[in-house]
C-alpha cells in the first residue's frame, strides 16, 4: 500500500502526469479559463513573493507572505492548482486536487516544520507559535529573529520560480488552444 509519505516522494512526477491527464480530459468554456487563469495568477503571485523572500538552509524566513503562513509556496501551489483544475473546464478536478494535496503534503509540510525546528532551534518554535502551517491569517506583530531580509529578485531566479511562471504560461497557452479550436 502506498502511504502519503510514499506519494510525497512522488509528488512531482504525479503532479506531471495528473496535470498532463488533465490537460487531455481538459474541455475549457471562456468563463472557466478566464476564472481559472485569474485564480493560478493570484497563486503565482504569492509563490514569486514567497520565493523572493526565501533564502532556503541560510536563514528562516519569517516576513513577507512568511509573516501569515509557515507555507506560503505551498499555498501558492495549491491556488495555482486549483486554477488550472477551473480553466480545464472539468470543476470536479479542483475536488481531487484537494484530496490528494492535503494527502500529499500535509506530511510534507509536517515533515519541513521538523527539519526547520532542527536546524533554527528557538527561532523556529516562536515562529511556529504564532503562525500556522497553512491556512493564513493576518500576523498578530512583526516577526524578530533571523528572517529580516526583504524581497529580492535574485532569490526569485535562485529558487528557481521562473520555471513555475514558464510552466503556468504553458498550461495557459494549452488551454487557450484547445478553446480556440473548439476542445
Amino acid at each position: 500500500m502506498v502511504t502519503s509519505g510514499g506519494l510525497a516522494r512522488w509528488r512531482v512526477p504525479l503532479g506531471w502526469l495528473l496535470g498532463l491527464g488533465a490537460l487531455y480530459v481538459a474541455r475549457p468554456t471562456q468563463g472557466y479559463l478566464l476564472a481559472g487563469v485569474v485564480l493560478a495568477l493570484l497563486g503565482e503571485a504569492l509563490r514569486l513573493w514567497a520565493s523572493g523572500c526565501l533564502e532556503k538552509n541560510r536563514r528562516l524566513a519569517t516576513h513577507g507572505p512568511y509573516a501569515w503562513t509557515r507555507n506560503p509556496l505551498y499555498l501558492g501551489s495549491l491556488l495555482v492548482g486549483f486554477g488550472f483544475c477551473l480553466a480545464t473546464g472539468r470543476p470536479v478536478l479542483v475536488a481531487v486536487l484537494a484530496v490528494l494535496f492535503l494527502a500529499v503534503y500535509l506530511p510534507v509540510m509536517r515533515g519541513e516544520a521538523a527539519r526547520l525546528a532542527e536546524a533554527f532551534p528557538g527561532d523556529y518554535a516562536e515562529y511556529a507559535a504564532v503562525v500556522p502551517l497553512f491556512l493564513p491569517r493576518p500576523p498578530a506583530r512583526a516577526q524578530s529573529g533571523s528572517g529580516l531580509s526583504g524581497f529580492c529578485w535574485s532569490r526569485v531566479r535562485a529558487n528557481r520560480e521562473h520555471w513555475t511562471v514558464l510552466g503556468l504560461l504553458l498550461v495557459v497557452s494549452i488551454l487557450g488552444g484547445k478553446l480556440w479550436l473548439g476542445n
